[in-house]
């Protein structure tokens, strides 16, 4: 099976994480950025409109296909390690549980021309892993969260093994990238050890993603 044009392969997608790890670092280092504690205190002072607004925010941006491991080093940043993982945790169930339902809402059409992902290949996966596959595609940070989602709806996936293995899934990129937000700016090993559970997890499915386009060019496919 062929990349689709202008898809990203496995080794440009750990290309790019790399890009981005190194950008935020730059970002970090070179650009004056108002000391943590001045930001956290501004949250402070929002009371509990900030978690709920930051919940709300993340939840309704999760429908739509932008970028959202910022969001997750943000609340790492604004609400520490702890109450940022509950915040973006919750927020990214609910918007990856309203995702599964619009797409069987809204038909496989509409999916692709939004997303522009081939549900097809979604459900070729999800289908013959089921929970499995759930598990192993939301554990690798840099694919589309967002079109997985929508697509998984459109598939014969059910809705318990999607839900769970979402729930698995998400759990170390999610708390990976919130440590980043929470401890970079320290640059010690929390930030470090984030940094490595990212790569790997982006190396993993890139040697997982070869083997399957191998078997399946040597299956004629």
């Amino acid at each position: 099976m062929r990349a689709r044009p202008g898809s990203l392969t496995p080794i440009r997608q750990l290309v790019l994480l790399a890009v981005v790890i190194v950008a935020a670092t730059i970002l970090v280092i070179f650009v004056l950025v108002p000391p943590v504690s001045d930001m956290r205190d501004l949250v402070d002072r929002a009371g509990w409109w900030g978690p709920v607004g930051f919940m709300a925010g993340y939840a309704a941006l999760t429908l739509a296909p932008l970028p959202k491991n910022i969001l997750s080093i943000a609340a790492g940043i604004l609400f520490g390690f702890g109450p940022g993982l509950v915040i973006v945790y919750c927020a990214a169930m609910i918007g990856a549980s309203a995702a599964f339902w619009l797409g069987r809402a809204l038909g496989r059409d509409a999916v692709e021309k939004f997303t522009g992902t081939r549900v097809a290949k979604v459900d070729a996966l999800l289908t013959r892993r089921g929970f499995v596959a759930v598990i192993g595609v939301r554990l690798i940070p840099v694919l589309p969260f967002t079109a997985i989602n929508y697509s998984a709806g459109l598939t014969a996936l059910g809705w318990w093994p999607y839900f769970f293995g979402t729930m698995i899934g998400i759990l170390p990129g999610t708390m990976s990238f919130l440590a980043l937000g929470a401890f970079g700016f320290e640059l010690g090993w929390p930030a470090q050890l984030a940094l490595a559970v990212l790569g790997g997890l982006t190396l993993a499915g890139a040697i997982l993603a070869v083997r399957s386009r191998r078997k399946t060019r040597s299956a004629g496919v």
